[in-house]
């Protein structure tokens, strides 16, 4: 089943444009004050979003040597969902896991404290940005961008998008930031690495290597499903949250805390 749009009862428009310049204020200065409030992995509210692949129950980051796991369950198939395909790159959807951290983004390739970084699970059939990897294995590597894939990406507001609304970073024209070696090339601060999710029955995981996974191991964070959209200009902003489907904290705040 295909579908372009949900909402969610638990996560109003009002309260997520709340929260969201005092989560980048928490990020950008590696503070979470309601921290104390959940200890590590979240139990979420059941049944608060139309659809049950992206009803968040339960997420969590556990460790294992220098490998972190990031893992969300959700009511029931999670990854059964994708976006109706429109047919070009303007105006397309983008249907996402993620798991937004205060870690910083110079641990995975891009500057420091560019915004809030976070690990996405995505699929979006009107354009491919992995232009290194065969996810659908049929020897061309421009065509799968329906397969659900990861990317790291950084996230600020940005107002372009709709008030109070998050965006990919965008690169301004003529300036060369710092970027992961498996930048795909798009003007936005999303890196391409080969992250294989693994979709089982109702969970989705990650798992990732670090160089320094105490960083990891010290960092908060939350758990999301969203829709994003591509422009209609195609240009900046590239890429926008327009539709938080759920939120496995209810408002943002990055209680989960690593291996609890």
């Amino acid at each position: 089943m295909n579908t372009s749009k949900f909402t969610t009862s638990k996560c109003t428009n009002e309260k997520i444009t709340t929260v969201k310049k005092a989560l980048l204020t928490s990020v950008m200065l590696g503070v979470v004050g309601t921290a104390s409030a959940h200890s590590g992995g979240i139990q979420a509210e059941k049944n608060n979003t139309k659809n049950a692949s992206f009803d968040i129950v339960h997420t969590k980051i556990s460790t294992k040597g220098n490998e972190a796991t990031f893992h969300i369950a959700v009511s029931e198939k999670a990854g059964s969902v994708k976006p109706t395909p429109t047919g070009k790159l303007a105006g397309s959807d983008v249907f996402s896991y993620v798991w937004p951290t205060t870690l910083d983004s110079y641990s995975v390739g891009f500057e420091h404290k560019a915004g809030i970084l976070a690990l996405a699970v995505t699929s979006h059939p009107d354009f491919d940005d992995t232009p290194l990897y065969d996810e659908n294995g049929d020897g061309q590597n421009d065509n799968d961008g329906n397969v659900w894939h990861s990317h790291w990406v950084v996230l600020q507001p940005n107002e372009a998008c709709g008030p109070g609304a998050l965006g990919v970073v965008d690169i301004p024209e003529g300036m060369q930031p710092r970027l992961p070696h498996t930048w795909p090339g798009l003007p936005i601060l999303i890196d391409s690495p080969d992250l294989s999710p693994e979709f089982n029955g109702e969970t989705v995981e990650v798992k990732v290597t670090f160089d320094k996974i105490e960083d990891v191991k010290l960092a908060n964070f939350d758990g999301v499903t969203s829709g994003l959209r591509v422009n209609q200009s195609a240009h900046s902003p590239l890429l926008c949250v327009v539709d938080v489907f759920d939120v496995a904290s209810g408002d943002l705040s990055l209680p989960g805390k690593v291996n609890q």
